[in-house]
């Protein structure tokens, strides 16, 4: 499958909507309770796209999946760390397009010089109808290791659900860190293509 990525834009915001507001009713993968409105989705990409990454994953002319980065904590010393999401089109999942978009926010990131991504990662003690726990297996696959679990931190759907914390080392630590880089200042089409 040709899969071609694009920064996203507020333009975008309509269609990325489509692809989360699925994830918010009927999973626990989010723990929002309401579909955000197109509005709130152009601010939020907006905001991100001030200091980090958005990116859409397009087959022909269509978004199937989106991804981007966060701030981890408000605090400068964080600077060097960051937040991953990732949501890709219901009828889309399993064809790698999870991977084409995180391996694109891995090289970003680091051009920035992040060196630490986590994914905060919902899951169920027991797999259910609203949590598959496929999210945990497809971190593992991506090179991501378990901080650890938040039982039971998360209520909706009338049950209480875990959060797992992975990490991903993408560059070296070093005492002599150079600043961090926001998106905004980037040239990223070699990466983004």
């Amino acid at each position: 499958m040709k899969i071609k990525l694009k920064i996203a834009s507020k333009d975008d915001a309509k269609e990325l909507l489509e692809i989360y507001a699925p994830y918010v009713k009927n999973t626990a993968i989010t723990f929002e309770y309401d579909k955000p409105s197109v509005a709130e989705f152009e601010k939020r990409i907006k905001n991100t796209l001030k200091e980090y990454p958005y990116i859409a994953a397009l087959k022909d002319k269509e978004i199937v999946g989106y991804a981007y980065l966060g701030r981890f904590k408000a605090r400068r010393a964080y600077d060097w760390v960051a937040e991953t999401s990732i949501y890709v089109k219901e009828d889309f999942r399993g064809r790698g397009i999870g991977k084409i978009l995180y391996e694109a926010i891995e090289k970003i990131a680091k051009s920035q010089g992040i060196v630490t991504l986590y994914a905060c990662v919902t899951n169920a003690e027991k797999p259910d109808e609203y949590q598959n726990n496929m999210s945990v297996g497809f971190h593992e696959y991506m090179g991501y290791k378990k901080v650890g679990t938040l039982k039971k931190c998360g209520y909706k759907f009338n049950r209480w659900y875990g959060m797992t914390i992975f990490f991903k080392n993408i560059a070296r630590k070093k005492k002599d860190m150079k600043p961090f880089t926001p998106f905004s200042k980037l040239d990223v089409k070699d990466i983004i293509k």
